[in-house]
């Protein structure tokens, strides 16, 4: 029996890591844990297995004890395999490969690893690009000054999360004014293919004030890859993220673990009590990776094809961002809807987890208007305990400005609509082009949140009359100036 150790790298002083002494026992203690699991693992006798059939995607092992979640090799004429453990039967296993299947054969051994999943975290990942299984690939080098955890976690206790209660910039007029982010705030970006998706991300990536940034590319175009890291991201942001990847060719265990990887990582950094920037694109991708996985398990289907461990998974995976004790995690998802139907069971299951929603309309991308979000149907949960009460109130009055211009839309394009019927669609009318200048942007360009107002005021502020007074009785709002807003990487803890 061969039993392989892994010492896990010691985490040294960077230029982000807090240097308190409570941080510093804490590491030497978690280090300590770590190194004993580890001699317990290696003193522990494995038992070797047996491939007995490999059907489709899946690996049937006989003669093997090991549970779901846990890794193993298989040994076959070409090197070792790792795979990992999906299902559980009365006679062995049933795997997933980390890798390619070809060359495995029956009566290849199968040797237990004693444990799950372990993945890199540490301030040595910044400004690398890892795959899934937090291996560099970059040709930079071996990773240095970070550690090896386990892949899963358990989400934060309910009760001792913080309160999202400050805005996060990104930089986008359109989502810091009329879907604000806050800083532990989860949203999916929702859209079908093709309308500037990617885009509105590396935009969120440039311009965030979040000190860290991890993304995680879940089943990319490999052509796509150099074009994001190098055109959509800059050197600052590049060197401030972590990049983990898994391209549409990897197994479907890799594209699954991907997104878990980089949630993974992304913990690390809010347990030292940092603010994080998690992109996860795309969460669609992660789901039709769980698919394949579960139907080569054989688990039924149920909704559209999706056996009930998609739909078990969402939560766990998307349940583990957000604020924690210190730092926090505010984290975007893209979701790729089924022919523009935001209704499909993966857009609508995400929809009901997260803190809001950004819609990105392809009658807008058609028309040139980039970023492309649909603002009426476009929503932040988080809204009131980001904003002042004027800024509040900016948005509520832009708001009801599109929503009278899209409803008298198809009269005012033929030309039937009649001046003076509406107030608020003459106002519309007459307001649109300068909401247009505020909505755009360019893709390259990053915009001050102070600049944002600035100019949104500028078109709204005077023009439009007040909503119409409360019902006698109501409560007065609130007259606080607001929360402040994190315009610095000091100002985000």
């Amino acid at each position: 029996m061969t039993t392989t150790t892994h010492q896990p790298g010691t985490i040294q002083p960077g230029t982000i890591q807090p240097g308190t002494m409570q941080s510093a026992v804490a590491s030497i203690a978690e280090t300590a844990a770590d190194r004993l699991e580890r001699a317990v693992t290696a003193a522990t006798p494995s038992i070797h297995g047996l491939v007995a059939d490999v059907v489709g995607l899946g690996i049937r092992v006989e003669g093997v004890r090991a549970g779901v979640g846990e890794l193993v090799h298989v040994l076959t004429d070409a090197g070792s395999l790792p795979a990992q453990v999906v299902a559980v039967h009365r006679s062995g296993v049933t795997c997933m490969p980390l890798g390619a299947t070809h060359g495995v054969s029956a009566g290849d051994q199968v040797v237990p690893s004693g444990g799950s999943a372990r993945v890199p975290a540490g301030f040595g990942l910044l400004g690398r690009v890892v795959d899934a299984l937090g291996r560099p690939m970059d040709e930079r080098g071996p990773l240095t000054d970070v550690r090896f955890v386990p892949l899963e976690a358990s989400s934060p206790n309910p009760l001792h999360r913080r309160r999202v209660e400050h805005p996060l910039p990104t930089g986008v007029r359109a989502l810091d004014s009329m879907v604000p982010l806050g800083a532990g705030q989860r949203v999916g970006i929702m859209a079908g293919s093709g309308v500037g998706k990617s885009t509105l991300l590396g935009m969120a990536v440039r311009g965030t004030a979040a000190p860290v940034r991890v993304v995680a590319l879940v089943g990319e175009r490999g052509r796509e890859v150099r074009e994001f890291l190098e055109d959509t991201l800059d050197d600052a942001s590049r060197e401030r993220s972590v990049i983990v990847l898994a391209t549409g060719d990897d197994p479907p265990m890799l594209r699954m673990t991907a997104a878990f990887t980089a949630t993974r990582i992304a913990e690390w950094f809010r347990d030292q009590g940092l603010d994080v920037l998690l992109v996860v694109d795309s969460v669609t991708r992660t789901a039709l990776a769980q698919r394949e996985v579960a139907l080569a398990a054989g688990e039924p289907p149920a909704s559209r094809g999706y056996p009930a461990s998609v739909f078990a998974m969402l939560p766990r995976l998307l349940e583990r961002s957000g604020p924690g004790v210190d730092g926090s995690i505010t984290a975007l998802y893209t979701v790729l809807v089924e022919g523009d139907d935001l209704q499909d069971p993966i857009g609508d299951t995400v929809r009901g987890i997260l803190d809001g929603h950004i819609v990105l309309s392809r009658r807008l991308a058609t028309a040139g208007h980039f970023p492309s979000i649909d603002i009426l149907e476009s929503i932040s949960r988080v809204e009131r305990a980001v904003l002042t009460p004027r800024q509040r109130d900016l948005v509520a009055k832009t708001r009801r400005l599109l929503a009278a211009h899209r409803d008298a839309r198809d009269l005012i394009e033929v030309g039937a609509y009649a001046h003076g019927s509406d107030p608020d669609v003459d106002l519309a009318i007459r307001l649109r082009p300068g909401l247009d200048a505020v909505l755009r942007q360019p893709p390259d360009e990053v915009v001050a949140i102070d600049q944002t107002w600035q100019a949104l005021e500028s078109v709204i502020g005077f023009a439009v009359p007040a909503a119409p007074a409360a019902i006698a009785g109501a409560p007065a709002p609130p007259t606080s100036s607001g929360p402040g807003v994190l315009t610095t990487t000091e100002g985000l803890r």
